[in-house]
C-alpha cells in the first residue's frame, strides 16, 4: 500500500498526460533538456558504454523512448538495429517511430504503455536505455519488479544504462545537491524558473539515488555495475548481465 506521500503523487494517467503535450519539447537531440544537468553528456556516455559492452549488438530497448533521442543516439554508433520503443504517451511514440525509422534499416516496433506492464521477450536484448524514466517509479517494491523485469529480457552480455535524476543516500548531502541544483535553475531561468521545475519534481518524481540502483542491479543478477557519471542531482550509470 503506498503511503499518503506516494498517493499525493502524480497518477500514470497525469504523466502521460503531460508528455503528450510536450512532444515537441523533447525532441531535441542535440541540446537535451536545459532543465536536466549534462544531458547531452549523460547522452553521449551511457550509448558510448553501451556500444563498447555490445559492440555487435542487433537489439536495443528504448523504455520511455520519448521522442527517440537516446535510440537515435545509439544508432549513431551501433547502425541499423532492430528497435523497440515504449512509452506511455502515443504522441511521443508516434514521434520517435518516424525519427527512429529514419536512421536504420532494421524493424522499429513500438509499444504503447507502461513498460511495468507491456509483453516483451526475454533474453532478447542487446541493449536496454532508460532515460529520464525511472524515477516515476514509486515503492521499493516498485523498482525492484520493474529492475527484475529488465534484466530477464536482456541478453547475456548484454547492458542496462540509465540517465537519470538521483538523490543522496544522506539527508544532509541530499538537501546540499537539491540547493546546488535549485541555484542551478535559478541562474537559467530566475526564481519562478525554478519553483516551477521543483514543485513539478515534487508533484510527478520519486527518484531513489545512485547507489539504491546499483545495489539493486547486483541483487536482480546483474553481473558487474558501473558509475559513468554524476553531477549534483543528475546521473549516469548502468549494469551488465
Amino acid at each position: 500500500m503506498l503511503n499518503n506521500y506516494m498517493m499525493k503523487k502524480s497518477t500514470i494517467d497525469e504523466i502521460r498526460e503531460r508528455f503528450d503535450n510536450d512532444v515537441e519539447r523533447f525532441s531535441n537531440l542535440e541540446t537535451g533538456q536545459v532543465a536536466t544537468i549534462d544531458a547531452t553528456i549523460s547522452l553521449e556516455l551511457i550509448t558510448e558504454a553501451s556500444k563498447r559492452i555490445v559492440p555487435h549488438a542487433k537489439t536495443v530497448l528504448d523504455i520511455g523512448c520519448g521522442a527517440g533521442n537516446y535510440t537515435l543516439k545509439m544508432l549513431s554508433k551501433v547502425s541499423n538495429l532492430n528497435c523497440t520503443l515504449v512509452d506511455l504517451s502515443l504522441p511521443m511514440l508516434d514521434k520517435a517511430f518516424e525519427r527512429v525509422s529514419k536512421e536504420t534499416d532494421g524493424r522499429v516496433e513500438v509499444k504503447h504503455g507502461d513498460i511495468r506492464e507491456v509483453d516483451l521477450q526475454e533474453n532478447h536484448f542487446d541493449i536496454i536505455l532508460a532515460g529520464a524514466v525511472l524515477h516515476h517509479l514509486r515503492d521499493d517494491q516498485d523498482w525492484e519488479s520493474t529492475f527484475t523485469k529488465i534484466f530477464k529480457l536482456l541478453k547475456p552480455g548484454g547492458c542496462f544504462m540509465i540517465s537519470d535524476l538521483i538523490t543522496q543516500d544522506t539527508e544532509l548531502l541530499n538537501e546540499y545537491t537539491w540547493q546546488r541544483y535549485g541555484e542551478y535553475l535559478e541562474g537559467i531561468g530566475g526564481a519562478e524558473y525554478r519553483q516551477k521545475v521543483l514543485d513539478y519534481v515534487e508533484k510527478e518524481d520519486t527518484p531513489r539515488s545512485m547507489n539504491y540502483q546499483l545495489d539493486l542491479m547486483k541483487k536482480v543478477g546483474f553481473s558487474s555495475v558501473e558509475i559513468l557519471h554524476k553531477n549534483m542531482c543528475f546521473g549516469a550509470f548502468g549494469g551488465i548481465k
